[in-house]
């Protein structure tokens, strides 16, 4: 009798639980692969049964790598390379899409908590760097993923109905590498994170791309020979072609 007193009373302190799902979760990357578009999707279910008014957050991120910015400089009428900076873990991929805008759902600190937004990136710098030279290097790597495709920010990019549903269209690019893809989800209230949830997207090589990356891991000496070959035949025979014309 005491148990199923408490239960109801239990059951109004439970937070909200989020339930999400991926339209595919794993992207194959064949010859010709053009991009595709996941649809992210979900519910929040409030067990308190409350007429909370949720803004849902999602970020897909892709695998880390290790980056070398450097940047060009201008001397005696020729670009060089000048000063150069290195990131330890850098996303491959990064796209974010929310109901409303960042800075209208949260503040700076839980955006940086979370990374929530090309600004709030944590890109790991190694070395020490002056930090106003650090913050431009890093506002210029985001820049250039930024116009490849590889990095994005959907400010009302996450549709809510019901105050339940939501749903949320991410474009994956051509250009992306393979690897394992965390998709995470927040549910915020009054510029709080009451729960999240995490899914994955598997993106992997088939067929000719498959083969060519396992020829340039396995056998990188030949590998390098073979292109360096290759575009030097390709050069010879365009200059004999234009010769001709």
């Amino acid at each position: 009798m005491v148990l199923l007193a408490a239960t109801p009373a239990a059951a109004q302190t439970r937070e909200p639980i989020l339930v999400p799902d991926i339209s595919q979760h794993q992207i194959v990357l064949r010859q010709g692969f053009t991009g595709e578009t996941l649809l992210l999707y979900g519910a929040v279910l409030d067990p308190r049964d409350s007429d909370a008014d949720y803004d849902v957050v999602v970020v897909l991120k892709g695998p880390t790598e290790q980056v070398r910015l450097r940047e060009k400089a201008r001397f005696l009428g020729i670009w060089v390379n000048a000063a150069s900076s290195d990131y330890r873990s850098v996303p491959s991929f990064y796209a974010m899409a929310s109901s409303r805008p960042v800075n209208e759902i949260v503040d700076e600190r839980t955006a940086a908590i979370y990374e929530l937004g090309l600004n709030y990136l944590q890109l790991s710098p190694s070395g020490s760097i002056d930090p106003a030279e650090q913050s431009r290097f890093s506002q210029g790597l985001v820049d250039l993923r930024r116009r490849s495709g590889l990095y994005a920010q959907y400010d009302t990019g996450v549709e809510i109905s019901q105050g339940v549903l939501y749903r949320a269209e991410i474009p994956i690019p051509s250009n992306v590498v393979a690897g394992r893809y965390v998709a995470e989800t927040f549910a915020i209230i009054d510029g709080r994170v009451v729960t999240s949830a995490t899914a994955e997207v598997q993106v992997v090589k088939e067929g000719f791309e498959l083969g060519v990356e396992e020829a340039a891991n396995d056998w990188s000496l030949f590998y390098g020979l073979f292109a360096v070959g290759l575009s030097v035949g390709m050069g010879w025979a365009a200059g004999r072609l234009f010769a001709l014309v």
